[in-house]
């Protein structure tokens, strides 16, 4: 009686034990989506006033599924699955934030790769990025010398391909350089030399900007139930595929993941070993990863999913026209 009694009371400890609540969260594959096609009946990509392609294979983003609450019994199965991995809670819900605030900032990060994928893939179609002046700080180094509806092309010769290059290139430079400003005006080209100056221990030149792309349709995503910014790459590849006449795919499923930039710079992201087993899963041939990503995602490979590094859209594009020409792209 007495043992059956301590192995009952044991048996209750491990089971308290084991569905205790502990401070990590299980990472495992999450969902694919191809970009080129539809969710609840509608197109992930949206086009409206121009004419759009179809193609015979799949751009597939890959996401990471998250556990957020986690007891000792599923930790314990994360641990030992070759598909999961097991983290301190805090790498991915930082101390001072709740769940319900990385949720939130997941879902702009989302929204914000969208805009950039559309720049970005835009770019790469013809239609350049414009930044525009708004407004001329009063008794700022602009002044008198820069007007608003300005079109700011160049600084020291390097042309200004998006707001961010303008602010990267301005902050290239110590506060009190003079700086060799290009822009246009009612469509006339000029320079001016410009003196920045120290703002917010920044260096600044005194205009607020505005990012504009002018292109005669309208393009939009809609994609839910999805957050942070690492389906940019594919966003941008799918809007590329759609809006030119060439099948990017070769008719295979490819699959990836990356941010991007307004650029074009794709940048790494999380949870690329959980990513590659859910390409595997939805039939992928390929996998576009990250070149930030591509020493982790070595030593987490899946069979037959060859892993084709990039470090841009222009990357992505190249490693996908090599494919199709029966080539071998740059790989990890």
């Amino acid at each position: 009686m007495t043992v059956l009694l301590g192995a009952l009371l044991t048996a209750l400890l491990s089971f308290g034990v084991l569905n205790a609540p502990i401070p990590y969260v299980v990472l495992g594959p999450g969902p694919t989506v191809n970009t080129l096609g539809t969710v609840d009946g509608k197109e992930v990509i949206q086009v409206t006033g121009r004419a759009t392609s179809t193609s015979a294979g799949q751009l597939r983003l890959t996401t990471v599924g998250v556990q957020p609450t986690v007891r000792l019994r599923s930790a314990l199965a994360g641990w030992f699955s070759a598909d999961e991995a097991v983290v301190p809670r805090e790498l991915v819900y930082p101390p001072g934030e709740t769940q319900q605030e990385v949720e939130q900032r997941n879902e702009e990060d989302f929204r914000n790769s969208q805009t950039s994928a559309e720049t970005a893939a835009l770019r790469e179609l013809g239609f350049p990025v414009q930044v525009l002046v708004k407004t001329v700080t009063a008794g700022g180094p602009s002044e008198g010398v820069l007007k608003p509806g300005d079109v700011v092309t160049s600084v020291d010769g390097t042309p200004v391909t998006s707001a961010g290059k303008l602010t990267e290139l301005i902050r290239a430079k110590p506060a009190g350089t003079s700086l060799t400003v290009g822009y246009t005006r009612a469509g006339t080209a000029a320079t001016a030399r410009i003196t920045s100056r120290e703002s917010d221990g920044r260096p600044r030149i005194g205009v607020e900007i505005d990012q504009q792309q002018p292109h005669p349709f309208t393009l939009s995503i809609d994609l839910g139930d999805i957050g942070g910014p690492s389906a940019g790459l594919m966003f941008a590849l799918g809007i590329v595929d759609k809006l030119e006449p060439a099948d990017l795919t070769g008719g295979m499923i490819i699959a990836g993941t990356g941010t991007i930039d307004d650029e074009g710079r794709v940048g790494p992201i999380g949870g690329i070993a959980q990513k590659l087993v859910g390409a595997k899963d939805s039939g992928a041939k390929v996998f576009l990863v990250p070149e930030a990503n591509c020493a982790e995602a070595v030593r987490n490979p899946q069979p037959d999913l060859p892993l084709l590094r990039v470090g841009s859209l222009a990357d992505a594009l190249t490693a996908l026209e090599t494919l199709r020409a029966g080539g071998q792209p740059t790989r990890c």
